[in-house]
């Protein structure tokens, strides 16, 4: 086998709820991961030495070297496999790039699937989840896919039973957030309100939504922690977020660290129906309609 194409999906976090900051500069979390139909795709050609060449949507915002999460995380399935491989990615980027949906990390999940492909390795999920888990918070979803709660950093993972197929419009803003630097917002206005934060723990509610397929019970439940910094951050988003409301969105949130935001809707018409909304309302860059969930990275 020469070449091996893998397609991955991004996430949208229905909850994330951020402990407090660890000594070692984390912080725990409660999140729930939900995979949508956002999709990256990697393809993997047998080479003598490691590169790397990005493709498609704001791909001249993505490096092309070694600081590129699928190129270590090919690195990392070699050391593991304890052989030297060689290998030529290159990512066709539709997963917006620093906007909070976790495309990096789908990226190198999809690496780690496809390079286990090319080069013969065999090894089951778990080893792949134990590399990924090194690699980054939320990797280990990105290989899993479907709808999971992560809890630690994000990278222990329970899976999660969802009826249906909920249905949503994301909002895409210019520009990304930094991840390191939302969090840091984070910290510095829970310090500046004296804010005690709590342990984080899923949320009850959201997790009987998920179960029933209640798009409507899910929408009143959707959180993120990191909202409010995101927002500080970025001031354009609270518009954005309060267009959603105002058109009909059954819950909204900023995904992640953001900037991308999205609209959860009841239906795949009304899904289109709010994009044609928002669209009009000018409040974003670009509108994506997708579902969820959907599996992780899947060979093509």
């Amino acid at each position: 086998m020469n070449s091996v194409t893998v397609r991955v999906p991004a996430k949208v976090n229905l909850q994330l709820a951020v402990g407090p900051l660890r000594d070692d500069g984390y912080h725990d979390l409660v999140n729930v991961f939900h995979a949508v139909s956002i999709f990256d795709e990697v393809t993997a050609t047998a080479e003598t030495g490691m590169s790397v060449r990005v493709e498609g949507e704001s791909a001249d915002q993505v490096p092309e070297d070694d600081d590129n999460l699928a190129i270590q995380a090919a690195l990392a399935l070699a050391r593991h496999a304890g052989r030297s491989y060689g290998v030529n990615l290159i990512i066709r980027k539709s997963i917006p790039v620093a906007g909070g949906m976790a495309g990096g990390s789908a990226d190198a999940a999809a690496a780690l699937v496809a390079c286990n492909e090319l080069w013969g390795l065999g090894l089951p999920m778990d080893d792949l989840l134990e590399i990924a888990a090194d690699l980054g918070s939320d990797v280990p979803f990105a290989l899993l896919g479907g709808t999971a709660v992560g809890t630690g950093r994000g990278e222990r993972l329970t899976p999660l039973e969802v009826a249906g197929t909920f249905h949503w419009v994301f909002a895409l803003a210019d520009g990304g957030l930094s991840t390191a630097t939302v969090y840091a917002e984070c910290d510095r206005m829970r310090e500046a309100m004296g804010e005690k934060v709590a342990w984080p723990r899923a949320g009850e509610s959201l997790l009987a939504a998920l179960r029933a397929g209640d798009a409507k019970a899910l929408g009143a439940e959707l959180t993120n922690d990191l909202q409010p910094a995101a927002v500080m951050l970025r001031r354009s988003l609270a518009r954005t977020l309060d267009a959603g409301r105002e058109q009909g969105a059954l819950g909204s949130l900023v995904s992640g660290s953001g900037p991308t935001c999205a609209f959860l809707a009841e239906s795949e018409a009304h899904a289109g129906e709010l994009a044609a909304s928002l669209k009009s309302a000018g409040v974003a860059r670009d509108l994506i309609i997708a579902h969820g969930p959907v599996p992780g990275p899947t060979v093509v």
